[in-house]
């Protein structure tokens, strides 16, 4: 009894360990998963939420959004839709709400915003008599003031527009739209564009990727053979672009790339042009300075796994018959396979969202989808769309990482 209730003792003393352990574990984890909710998932939220909110024309135009509510959007809209325009544009009491409300309608329908601006205008005016009227008199009123107010495609928008919740910021991110009627097709091919532009972007970062793994595989073998002195000097100049602003970087290329750079010298001197060859502001250019930017993410991954593989592995392979090629191919680099992928997918996600380097050093055709991102929220001022563009490219780079995890495991398995 005494040997059972000390073992009972004992286990309950091992249990309470193990709690305590956990919960230290736990304790000491809080700070970086509140970092992470705080700084990375609320405003991951609120983007998503933003890509699908469409306050501008729910805030500004209540009342005509439920006069609105049943109609068929073929037929002109009832004399109460005048009426509550006017009885919306006169509650607005900011400007700024009244502009914003006109540049919203203006992205769907051209010259939206000097129709919404002149009513907002008129209606706010004390001489211009838009008080106190009945629902013919303030329809004709409307129209009197401007005639475009019988067109049916401004009234199309404000329908369209009127719930506060909407897909066309996603559906235009990916090429697609809703017709007044509720149907959704694809845009035009005059108008069809990030499509093409996702496509872009998703080479132009293999191509980046591809010559990192290229440049970085034999450069990390080599520093992995290296005595561990030596190759920690190299490390740090490996290291050492981290130190310098990408600006910074970018600006010597600009410099080395022109026409009358060293590059192009260098080939005209050896003989290999006679004229300078273009290597700035097309994707040569972009893709050289991504490749020299993203380099050490890809170096660095494969620095560290290639240290833990045995030298002896190599050597027994060679010594037991194998021609040093067929050893390296056979026996060497399946076991750096983690490297490769941990760096190829480390550029990969990286050189998706750059956003600068092709701004600087590319044309009009080799911008990524970043670029438009940063466009419609620093120019158009439309953080929908921006906030729809970062979530297709957010979901796509989700969807391909899945993929790499599933191949990944299936060549584990196979293994």
């Amino acid at each position: 009894m005494m040997m059972a209730g000390g073992t009972l003792d004992l286990a309950t003393q091992l249990r309470r360990a193990e709690r305590r352990r956990k919960q230290r574990a736990v304790a000491l984890t809080l700070p970086l998963l509140a970092f992470l909710v705080v700084f990375f998932l609320v405003p991951l939220a609120s983007l998503l939420v933003r890509a699908v909110e469409n306050p501008e024309v729910a805030d500004a135009l209540p009342r005509t959004g439920q006069a609105l509510a049943g109609w068929d959007r073929h037929s002109p809209p009832d004399a109460a839709a005048f009426a509550a325009v006017i009885a919306d544009l006169s509650a607005i009491e900011d400007t700024a709400q009244a502009g914003v409300l006109a540049r919203r309608l203006n992205s769907e329908v051209p010259g939206a915003r000097s129709l919404v601006m002149g009513t907002y205008r008129a209606v706010q005016s004390e001489d211009a008599g838009f008080k106190d009227l009945a629902s013919e008199q303030a329809k004709a009123k409307l129209i009197e003031q401007d005639a475009r107010w019988e067109e049916l495609p401004y009234w199309q928008a404000i329908a369209q527009n009127s719930s506060r919740w909407t897909p066309d910021y996603l559906l235009a991110a990916v090429d697609l739209k809703r017709t007044p009627l509720g149907d959704i097709v694809r845009v035009s091919d005059d108008e069809a564009a990030f499509s093409d532009i996702l496509g872009r972007t998703f080479q132009m970062s293999a191509v980046v990727t591809f010559f990192c793994l290229l440049l970085a595989y034999p450069l990390a073998y080599w520093l992995s053979t290296l005595p561990e002195r030596k190759a920690n000097i190299l490390l740090i100049l490996v290291l050492l672009p981290f130190w310098t602003s990408v600006l910074v970087r970018i600006a010597a290329w600009i410099v080395l790339l022109q026409n009358n750079g060293l590059v192009n010298r260098f080939f005209m001197w050896i003989g290999l042009t006679d004229a300078p060859i273009p290597l700035l502001f097309n994707r040569v250019g972009v893709i050289i300075a991504m490749v020299h930017i993203l380099l050490p993410f890809a170096i660095l991954p494969l620095y560290s796994v290639m240290k833990s593989v045995p030298p002896n592995y190599l050597r027994a392979a060679i010594s037991l018959g194998s021609a040093p090629f067929a050893a390296f191919v056979r026996v060497y680099l399946p076991q750096t396979y983690p490297g490769v992928a941990a760096g190829g997918l480390l550029v990969f996600i990286t050189s998706i969202g750059y956003y600068v380097t092709p701004a600087l050093l590319g044309g009009a055709g080799d911008q990524m989808l970043s670029y438009y991102v940063a466009q419609y929220t620093n120019v158009e001022v439309n953080w929908g769309m921006a906030c729809a563009l970062g979530g297709v490219l957010l979901t796509t780079t989700l969807i391909l990482y899945s993929i790499y995890r599933k191949v990944s495991k299936a060549e584990l398995s196979l293994g």
